[in-house]
């Protein structure tokens, strides 16, 4: 079983929302439970709303659910859903933390949408297993926890831990979910209720594959692309990434001038600035931290090349 059920074999499933969570994703967990009883002609799931302090919170829609209850008086918790997407760090409070830690002790099945994983770490809820996030949350958190094991699935469910890339994966787990507890065919008939081909499995990547986001079809050029992407903390020399492809240092630059209009190390750059704002937008790492975790030797050339990029410092952008 991936959830627990109560005496009567019900799944209750508590959503804990902090302000700018994706309302997307929450309404994504919600609805295949919602599809679920209708089907079964019965109770199978029960769900409800929770807040810290028991009152609405915003979504990063800027929009509020109301009848909200303080997650504090709601008693013990089977199954709980941390829901949060933008600006994790600023809403982390040490009481929560501490609460969490209370109901991972009593046997809670906990979960985190998107990057709920932020209040996991601090509750010391991550160690030796596989979790995964929002991609684009990715970066900054790996930075400030180098040793977890974050991977690109859409979730993971390791040692009664459940994690979700958030955004309509929190389908693709619900569903997952439905059809291990309840089987396959409730399963199958959710999906079609939902206009759905079918259930992606968790190893299904959340980006969309890199030829179709950049409209290139090179092998060879994809490959570099992708090896860049790789390493952006220590990049690698044109000549390396040309040996990589089994081209010369020509042309390897006509194929990028060819179909990006860059050269590959104009173009390099280019990722790990775009990096480097994204860490600094989404972390508390310093400038010096960001600038070495974008493969810059020194916070000052970090500055400078920035600067030149965006008409702005780091700090400004910050």
């Amino acid at each position: 079983m991936i959830l627990k059920p109560d005496k009567d074999g019900v799944f209750n499933v508590t959503f804990l929302l902090f302000p700018e969570y994706a309302m997307v994703a929450l309404m994504s967990a919600i609805e295949p439970m919602r599809v679920a009883n209708r089907f079964a002609g019965k109770t199978v799931f029960r769900w409800e709303i929770t807040t810290e302090d028991g009152e609405p919170v915003e979504a990063s829609n800027e929009m509020a659910l109301r009848d909200a209850r303080r997650v504090g008086d709601v008693g013990q918790i089977d199954n709980l859903f941390l829901c949060s997407s933008f600006n994790p760090e600023k809403h982390v409070r040490k009481e929560t933390v501490s609460w969490l830690r209370k109901q991972a002790r009593q046997g809670t099945v906990i979960g985190a949408m998107d990057t709920g994983c932020h209040w996991l770490v601090e509750a010391g809820l991550l160690k030796d297993r596989r979790i995964t996030m929002h991609w684009e949350g990715v970066p900054a958190f790996q930075e400030m926890h180098p040793a977890l094991m974050i991977t690109n699935e859409l979730f993971e469910i390791d040692k009664g831990l459940i994690t979700c890339a958030g955004g309509s994966s929190a389908i693709d787990l619900m569903l997952h979910i439905i059809q291990t507890e309840l089987g396959h065919e409730l399963a199958m008939m959710i999906c079609e209720q939902f206009i759905k081909s079918g259930i992606r499995q968790k190893s299904d990547k959340q980006r969309i594959d890199l030829s179709a986001r950049l409209k290139i079809h090179h092998p060879r050029l994809l490959r570099v692309l992708a090896k860049m992407e790789e390493n952006l903390e220590t990049p690698l020399s044109p000549g390396q990434l040309a040996e990589f492809a089994h081209l010369s240092v020509r042309q390897l630059e006509r194929l990028f001038r060819s179909h990006l209009q860059h050269s590959p190390s104009e173009y390099y750059m280019k990722l790990r600035l775009e990096r480097a704002r994204q860490l600094l937008k989404e972390s508390s790492l310093s400038v010096s931290e960001v600038a070495i975790a974008c493969g810059f030797g020194s916070a000052s050339h970090f500055t400078r090349t920035y600067r030149k990029h965006f008409a702005c410092s780091p700090r400004e952008e910050r």
